[in-house]
């Protein structure tokens, strides 16, 4: 039986909407089952409607600061739809401790760097200024410090000299909409295990395990 997903979104949703596609597969072990966002005018929820998916609005903005009170409506919804794991695509609204530690190994976060390096806000931007030659995206459980869950997958591309951190992003994007489908089927198919803070897969290593970058010829 798939495993019943619900997609939290802010904004456009691209990762939402790879998730969705991929999710359409036979063999995929999990299902989109709902798309939430906290935002009406997110992009996403056309996108999500389109894709023939639920969507919902749970507004954030009238519960100002009170965290728990948003968190107790979204968790009522996701009880109704017997939802068993949480994506987060671009939910820019922070959770409190309690709600995390009630989806433990179950809500995944995609984050647009090699984490644990360049956490948090302008991660492309901290890349270039850092002078890193790889850059990518790390999919990775939610724990309550922001972006400090345990890894379960990680994509990189080259840096180039020329890079812009728009130029980045773009090629980040799309690793994020490779990785994030990818590492939703080892979690929904039962494919990691967590050992204190180290996720553990069941997958094997890529067959080219090894990207330099700057490659001299």
């Amino acid at each position: 039986m798939k495993r019943r997903v619900a997609i939290l979104i802010s904004g456009r949703g691209s990762n939402m909407t790879a998730l969705v596609e991929a999710a359409k597969a036979e063999d995929f072990p999990a299902e989109i089952a709902v798309v939430i966002s906290n935002k009406p005018g997110a992009a996403g929820l056309a996108r999500a409607q389109a894709a023939g998916v639920e969507t919902l609005v749970i507004e954030s903005k009238p519960f100002g600061k009170d965290r728990a009170a948003f968190e107790a409506e979204l968790q009522s919804a996701l009880d109704d739809r017997r939802i068993e794991f949480i994506c987060l695509g671009g939910f820019m609204r922070l959770f409190t401790a309690e709600f995390v530690r009630g989806w433990h190994g179950r809500m995944l976060n995609i984050h647009p760097s090699l984490l644990p390096s360049f956490r948090g806000l302008d991660p492309h931007g901290q890349a270039l200024r850092a002078g890193v030659k790889i850059s990518g995206a790390t999919v990775h459980f939610v724990v309550a410090e922001t972006d400090a869950g345990p890894i379960v997958m990680q994509g990189a591309v080259a840096v180039r000299d020329d890079d812009t951190a728009e130029t980045l992003a773009a090629r980040v994007l799309d690793i994020e909409h490779r990785i994030y489908p990818d590492a939703l089927r080892l979690v929904a198919g039962g494919g990691t295990r967590l050992d204190g803070d180290i996720c553990k897969t069941s997958a094997n290593a890529s067959p080219d395990d090894s990207l330099i970058s700057p490659s001299v010829i």
